[in-house]
């Protein structure tokens, strides 16, 4: 049984991002709704992602950690089932110290 809470904004600043926020959920309730077509997606983008791990691993290309492998993961689902376009972004940092 989910809950409801209210909430008041008093400030409208991020107006804007509360909605897309919120649209977003939505589009995702409602393509989770069409299960099988989002399951063929889902299975589609992690065959991808294991298959590009695996080619990583046989050619050498790069050694992943877990956490590494891990955010590679999430980098590539997002882009692969998300609906916006993809920028791409140097990393020249490190999460390691």
């Amino acid at each position: 049984m989910s809950k409801e809470r209210e909430a008041r904004l008093t400030d409208l600043a991020h107006a804007p991002e509360i909605a897309h926020a919120m649209l977003r959920r939505q589009q995702a309730e409602a393509v989770c709704a069409a299960s099988r077509p989002a399951e063929k997606i889902v299975q589609g983008a992690v065959g991808m992602v294991d298959r590009a791990l695996q080619m990583f691993s046989e050619r050498n290309v790069v050694e992943l950690d877990e956490e590494r492998e891990a955010a590679m993961v999430s980098n590539l689902i997002v882009v692969l089932c998300g609906e916006s376009q993809v920028s791409p972004i140097v990393n020249t940092g490190t999460l390691y110290q």
